[in-house]
C-alpha cells in the first residue's frame, strides 16, 4: 500500500513512536545521532501515514447525504469482504466430495467477487465528483438494456432481482431526465443490493455449518442460494461500473 507524505504532527503517536526509535537506536543500539535522526523521523512520517490511512476518508463531494451513504456503502462492502474471506476458508474445508464440487466452485467464486467489491467501491467514490460523474440517459438507458436482456433467460429469484433493478434503472433514467443528479439513487441501490448479498452470506454460512452435506437435496438448496447470490453480485457490478 501506498501513502501519502502526512505531517507527523497532526499525529501526536507517530510522533512518539518516532521518539522512541531516536532514544533505542542511540542509547541501547549506540548508532550515531546523524544516522538515528532521520531513521526516526522516517518511522515518524511511516507511522502518521499508516494512521491517516485508518482514518475514515471523507470525500468532499458537494452533496453531504451523498458522502454519508458513500461511506455506509464503503462500510457495507467491507463487512462483506469479511464475511466472504471468512466462508470461502470454510467451503474448501467442507465441500470435498465430487458431488460437491459445483456448489464449491459456485461458492469461490461468489467470495472472490464480494472480497473484490471494496476497491470497486473505492474507485466509484472517488469517480463521483462534479457533474462529469454523474452517468448520462444513454448511459443509464444502455445499463436497463442490458438487464433487460438477462431478463429473457432469468427465472425465479434472478428474475425478481433484475426486474427490482429494472425499475430502479427506470427511476434513475426520469431523474436524469429531468435534470436531477442521480449519484445518491445509484449508490442508495447499490447499498440495498449490499444488504441483500449480505443476508445470503449469512444464510449460506449457517446452513453450511448445520446442514447434513452428504444429503443431495441439502446441497441443491445451497446450489439455489449460492445462484441467487451470483445474480445479486451481477447486479452490484452492473451498478459501480463507470
Amino acid at each position: 500500500m501506498m501513502w501519502k507524505l502526512v505531517n507527523p504532527l497532526f499525529y501526536p503517536v507517530a510522533v512518539l513512536a518516532g521518539g522512541i526509535s531516536l532514544v533505542v537506536g542511540v542509547r541501547f543500539v549506540q548508532l550515531p545521532s546523524p544516522v538515528m535522526i532521520p531513521l526516526a523521523a522516517g518511522v515518524a512520517v511511516v507511522g502518521a501515514g499508516f494512521l491517516q490511512s485508518r482514518e475514515p476518508q471523507y470525500l468532499e463531494l458537494d452533496n453531504p447525504e451523498l458522502e454519508r451513504e458513500i461511506n455506509a456503502v464503503k462500510s457495507s462492502a467491507l463487512a462483506l469482504a469479511n464475511q466472504a474471506n471468512e466462508m470461502g476458508l470454510e467451503v474448501k474445508k467442507l465441500l470435498t466430495d465430487a458431488f460437491q464440487l459445483e456448489l464449491l466452485a459456485g461458492l469461490q467464486m461468489n467470495c472472490d467477487r464480494a472480497v473484490g467489491l471494496p476497491a470497486k467501491i473505492d474507485h466509484l467514490a472517488l469517480s463521483l465528483h462534479g457533474k462529469n460523474s454523474l452517468l448520462s440517459v444513454n448511459e443509464l438507458q444502455q445499463q436497463l438494456a442490458e438487464v433487460q436482456q438477462k431478463l429473457r433467460s432469468s427465472s425465479g429469484v434472478a428474475k425478481q432481482h433484475l426486474n427490482q433493478l429494472a425499475d430502479s434503472l427506470k427511476r434513475n433514467i426520469q431523474l436524469a431526465q429531468e435534470g436531477e443528479d442521480t449519484r445518491l439513487a445509484r449508490i442508495i441501490n447499490i447499498s440495498t443490493l449490499l444488504q441483500d448479498s449480505f443476508g445470503i452470506f449469512q444464510q449460506l454460512q449457517t446452513k453450511l455449518r448445520t446442514y447434513d452435506l452428504s444429503d443431495s437435496e441439502k446441497i441443491n438448496e445451497l446450489q439455489l442460494l449460492s445462484d441467487e447470490l451470483n445474480s445479486l453480485e451481477e447486479n452490484i457490478d452492473l451498478l459501480v461500473r463507470k
